[in-house]
């Protein structure tokens, strides 16, 4: 059971329901980590903030929902893996690419330096070794995209951890296991 209740738009006082609202009529459904997350209206509007904000940088929607998946695969965040899963999925990955992501990995070299980026973002507590900074611009990438990683990194570490902390109820599709 969740510790902490999902709000509904009957249980919503006036400034979470105007935040509830929102997230529902742009995704046209009310996912359970938003209106768990709205008993603070701030820290919702923050987070949605921050990530409105992240989209205008330089990494791609599909290298940003990578690094979700990597990420939320790295904390067992089961919320993120599935929500990640499908999102990223919108956002052009397709279901092999998930897979790979979850593991830290990929097919594509450049992409392949991002992720193990992120991953060691994430596991050296943002201490990531100098190869692999330096693998990471080798391969492409700039000093924009790699203090996004480090941005998107943080802002996915405070979901999952909201997640476990909240045990909120996973409302998306059960992803397919990691082979």
């Amino acid at each position: 059971m969740a510790v902490i209740v999902p709000l509904t738009m009957d249980t919503a006082n006036e400034d979470q329901k105007k935040v509830l609202e929102g997230i529902q009529a742009k995704m046209g459904k009310l996912p359970n980590i938003y209106a768990t997350m709205a008993h603070s209206p701030s820290t919702l509007q923050a987070m949605l903030a921050y990530s409105v904000g992240l989209k205008k940088g330089v990494l791609t929607p599909k290298e940003i929902e990578a690094i979700a998946l990597a990420v939320a695969q790295n904390n067992n965040c089961d919320y993120c893996v599935a929500a990640h899963t499908v999102i990223g999925k919108m956002a052009g990955l397709t279901e092999a690419e998930t897979l790979e992501a979850r593991q830290g990995i990929s097919s594509d070299p450049k992409m392949d330096a991002l992720l193990e980026l992120a991953v060691e973002v994430s596991q050296k507590r943002g201490r990531p070794l100098g190869k692999v900074v330096e693998a990471f611009k080798a391969a492409g990438y700039s000093d924009a995209a790699l203090i996004e990683v480090i941005a998107w990194v943080a802002y996915n570490l405070f979901t999952n951890y909201f997640n476990h902390v909240a045990d909120t109820e996973v409302d998306f599709p059960k992803p397919p296991e990691i082979a």
